[in-house]
């Protein structure tokens, strides 16, 4: 699925990315929310919630996203979510959606790009372990990663019995089409070779990632955006701990589907670890002659992301970046 982008020097010359566009920071939550809560987890910090430092985001729609654009200045909102076993910092009030980039030294770059999209039920983003830090652990190896931060279908930051202004299918597809043309246009500046850009998403990212491929947009030729004229489309996908039925009406593969990586936990969810799920995605690609492999952990959950733990699946990252490698897809750039 290698295909060759042209990409001209009127990207440039529009002023798209004339000037940086600084984002408003991150503001802590008000409290607590309700369901950000649970029994036996241990004790939610009393100091407020900081966004994770990071490199500079990059935004996507310099005038505000298609619909947002009276939103766009509206700052987003850090908070703490508690599990059974960890409490962790989460972002949503997301409207002005952004990719963070992790650029790895030149002397290790591959020419190799992931866009990574964190999950979090759409109500809100697990931005460090499902965000930052693998983007930090991709750049480390080589290979240049972005973490989208994309529009949230039941955003928590909407207040309660007010209607949520996003969906899915539109608008977070939106975002990470969005962010594949970007990375494309800028692919020499940030030494990427716009023929190795994937995308991965973890959870309720997983969907973003599975509309992003139904949409099947190869770029308007006529379009008055010069981005508008770039593929969308990744050359490779991952899904972690996605639910996918694949067997029934909510996903099917597309024709042109590009090789897969497909990763979660034996203790997830039936529709992610049962026969319904990545299981029958599997058999799904497989019939279609799609390249796919898949992973199966014994332990691990739901959501473990990149951790420093005991659990053997702290080391899936390795298997991603071999499956990258087998699939020649991490030969050193020219760039």
């Amino acid at each position: 699925m290698l295909r060759s982008f042209l990409i001209g020097s009127s990207l440039l010359a529009s002023g798209l990315f004339a000037a940086a566009q600084t984002v408003p920071a991150a503001v802590p939550a008000p409290s607590v929310l309700p369901a950000n809560t649970q029994a036996g987890g241990p004790p939610i910090p009393n100091t407020p919630p900081v966004e994770t430092a990071h490199p500079p985001a990059v935004v996507l729609w310099p005038n505000g996203a298609p619909g947002s654009e009276a939103r766009k200045n509206e700052p987003e909102t850090v908070g703490w979510r508690q599990e059974i076993d960890i409490v962790f910092p989460i972002i949503y009030n997301i409207h002005n959606p952004t990719i963070i980039p992790f650029l790895p030294a030149k002397d290790k770059a591959t020419g190799c790009a992931v866009i990574v999209a964190p999950g979090g039920g759409h109500m809100f983003q697990t931005i460090d372990r499902e965000g930052y830090d693998l983007g930090k652990w991709l750049a480390d190896h080589g290979i240049a990663a972005f973490v989208l931060k994309y529009r949230l279908a039941r955003d928590d930051g909407t207040p309660a019995g007010t209607p949520q202004p996003y969906t899915v299918a539109r608008d977070a597809t939106a975002d990470a089409k969005r962010a594949m043309r970007v990375v494309r246009s800028r692919a020499a500046e940030w030494g990427v070779d716009p023929n190795r850009v994937g995308f991965i998403g973890f959870s309720a990212g997983g969907e973003v990632a599975a509309d992003l491929i139904t949409a099947n947009d190869q770029g308007d030729p006529a379009a008055p955006d010069p981005l508008d004229r770039l593929d969308s489309r990744p050359n490779f996908v991952g899904f972690g701990y996605s639910g996918m039925r694949v067997t029934g009406a909510d996903w099917k593969p597309p024709a042109d589907m590009p090789p897969a990586f497909l990763l979660c936990a034996a203790g997830d969810r039936e529709n992610i670890a049962g026969p319904s799920g990545q299981v029958a995605l599997y058999i799904a690609l497989r019939a279609a002659k799609v390249p796919v492999e898949l992973h199966i952990y014994e332990e691990g959950g739901h959501g473990f992301g990149v951790r420093q733990w005991s659990y053997s699946v702290a080391g899936w990252p390795d298997l991603f970046r071999g499956w990258l490698n087998d699939r020649g897809l991490l030969k050193k750039s020219s760039n």
